[in-house]
């Protein structure tokens, strides 16, 4: 299923959120709108907005406040964006330059401000005051997801449960967001805003486990491990459950792979077939199967409806996504 297919109920707030976006990006400085139009060229597969609006459909009639949302959630989350790539020194971001790589750190932590000052005055100048606690909420976690990912990894001890509570708030407090700004901006009651967030946050945590996958080759189109989540001694499900069982030499060698030989390409492929071999992949799989039938038994009580299929079929596309 194709994401233009699964978007066909929501076709016209797609197109109607795009317009109402790139009004939201507008400022007086030409500078600032030449790296604003840039930012607009190069966006992604837009599953954020279409998980806004096909939760509002599922809960109601979508409204102005549906459109507020979806810009109040995008504008904070490509301001989290920016100051991740100027933190990260990341040069590239979806195969495009990142604003720090074209306009150096400066401009981009500025831009970032620009871009999160904006999603907070829409919000704020169209009373919006539910839709910006929900996505104010979001950004706390995902600030404090990062900084405790920065914390553990240091030590490479990282345990499952504490890798949970990284995923949960760094990754999935974003959908959840989504869903939960959905369902409020067509003032559903609190007990389905709140049904809302919890199933956007397990789609959240099956979601950041595929990627973790996808660094073993697994469900990737070419199934050629990246390493690359290895190579920056990034903790992933594999990983953890690969070092829970194993005994105290193996585990002292991944871990001095990961420390002190993650730019050895034999030390990484050795790592990976270790993990694969040990049911680490299989693992990671059945957890992020797991969270995701959890997800979609929260909509059951929802009524069938196009919204309620496509938002089925979206879970599915991000879960079996090939990249």
């Amino acid at each position: 299923m194709s994401l233009d297919k699964i978007q066909i109920p929501i076709a016209p707030e797609m197109a109607a959120f795009e317009m109402k976006f790139k009004g939201s990006l507008k400022s007086n400085v030409a500078l600032l709108d030449k790296i604003t139009r840039y930012i607009v060229k190069r966006k992604g597969k837009q599953m954020r907005p279409m998980f806004v609006f096909l939760s509002a459909k599922l809960c109601g009639e979508v409204k102005e406040s549906s459109y507020t949302a979806a810009s109040l959630i995008e504008l904070l989350h490509t301001a989290t964006l920016v100051h991740d790539d100027v933190v990260d020194e990341a040069n590239y971001r979806r195969g495009f330059f990142s604003i720090n790589a074209l306009w150096k750190n400066k401009i981009a932590v500025l831009v970032g401000d620009f871009l999160l000052s904006r999603g907070l005055l829409l919000a704020i100048d169209k009373k919006e005051y539910a839709l910006l606690e929900i996505v104010s909420k979001a950004v706390k976690e995902m600030s404090e997801g990062e900084l405790l990912q920065i914390e553990k990894a240091r030590r490479l001890d990282i345990q499952e449960d504490v890798y949970f509570q990284i995923i949960r708030q760094k990754t999935a407090s974003l959908i959840a967001s989504c869903c939960a700004c959905g369902a409020s901006s067509v003032k559903a009651k609190d007990e389905t805003v709140e049904k809302m967030w919890e199933f956007g946050e397990k789609i959240g945590i099956a979601f950041q486990i595929k990627d973790d996958l996808f660094d073993f080759g697994f469900g990737d189109k070419i199934g050629k491990p990246t390493g690359i989540d290895i190579k920056e001694k990034k903790m992933t499900l594999p990983l953890i459950y690969a070092l829970n069982k194993s005994s105290f030499k193996e585990k002292r060698r991944i871990i001095n792979t990961i420390k002190n030989h993650n730019q050895d390409k034999e030390r990484v492929a050795e790592l990976i077939d270790y993990v694969i071999n040990i049911g680490g992949i299989e693992y990671a799989a059945q957890k992020m199967e797991q969270y995701k039938s959890e997800a979609l038994s929260l909509l059951e009580g929802f009524i069938d409806s196009e919204a309620k299929t496509s938002l089925i079929e979206l879970v599915e596309y991000a879960i079996n996504r090939k990249k």
